[in-house]
């Protein structure tokens, strides 16, 4: 799997987490994740670390929730078993279903 496939995989499952609040919200977010944050929805791969600081930014505490949502997607489309953890934040998840699927 080519580091783009991963990107793509992973944008499927940033589309369906945010589509767990309804497709309004989710419009609505990737509107305030371009607009207020300067982060486009095509290029959300590429900054996650600004990616999870935004939605810190529009939800707070909340945040980790939808984090969650996009972490369990992410692993059900790569075949992989979602190991929810507490010490584990949505960064070190992505990175580690990286590294598991990229061998």
């Amino acid at each position: 799997m080519t580091q783009n496939d991963f990107g793509k995989i992973l944008l499927s499952a940033v589309e369906d987490g945010l589509s767990s609040l309804g497709n309004s919200p989710k419009q609505s977010i990737l509107f305030h994740l371009e607009d207020s944050f300067q982060i486009e929805k095509e290029n959300i791969p590429k900054n996650l670390l600004r990616f999870r600081n935004a939605l810190e930014g529009l939800f707070g505490p909340g945040a980790p929730y939808i984090e969650k949502t996009i972490a369990r997607r992410l692993h059900e489309k790569l075949g992989l078993e979602f190991k929810e953890s507490q010490s584990m934040d949505f960064l070190e998840c992505v990175s580690d279903a990286r590294k598991r699927i990229m061998f």
